[in-house]
């Protein structure tokens, strides 16, 4: 079984956690070419995913929000296509789950708590941590607990 947790922001993220409790999640950032040959191999095991349900945000302008839009039901359609069960989660339900403040910084520390020796950051020249990469790992920790074993 794997559990997914995706980040659908422009500079989001997709996790992937096995039900192995030691093993650290396997991120992958957004590049929309390896986005659909990431998700092949798991066509072949049972999933469950929480797809982060964004909406609009005070002060940004209509273009951001349309491709934001974009973004989040490009997710939903590979979701579908790929018959991989999801939950639509708000960010302030799933974000109370773990204590997470508004503050992004809060992410990458919760995140790096439960999944000790993740690597969150981009590339190897990055020098500040993905906070995407930390919500979907989150999310990912999340649908693991939520799925409990009955997905399988």
């Amino acid at each position: 079984m794997y559990y997914i947790g995706i980040d659908p922001g422009k500079d989001g993220a997709m996790s992937v956690l096995p039900d192995d409790q030691s093993a650290l999640p396997d991120i992958t950032y957004f590049e929309e070419s390896s986005i659909v040959s990431d998700m092949e191999p798991l066509k072949c095991h049972p999933c469950f995913c929480i797809l982060e349900h964004v909406g609009a945000m005070p002060k940004q302008g209509s273009v951001s929000m349309f491709n934001f839009g974009v973004n989040f039901g490009f997710w939903q359609g590979v979701l579908t296509a790929f018959h991989i069960p999801y939950e639509l989660m708000r960010p302030v339900k799933w974000k109370k789950e773990f204590s997470i403040t508004a503050d992004k910084n809060t992410s990458i520390l919760v995140c790096k708590r439960a999944f000790p020796g993740i690597n969150l950051f981009r590339t190897p020249q990055c020098k500040k941590e993905h906070d995407g990469a930390a919500e979907a790992s989150l999310m990912a920790l999340l649908a693991r607990r939520k799925a409990g074993g009955a997905a399988k």
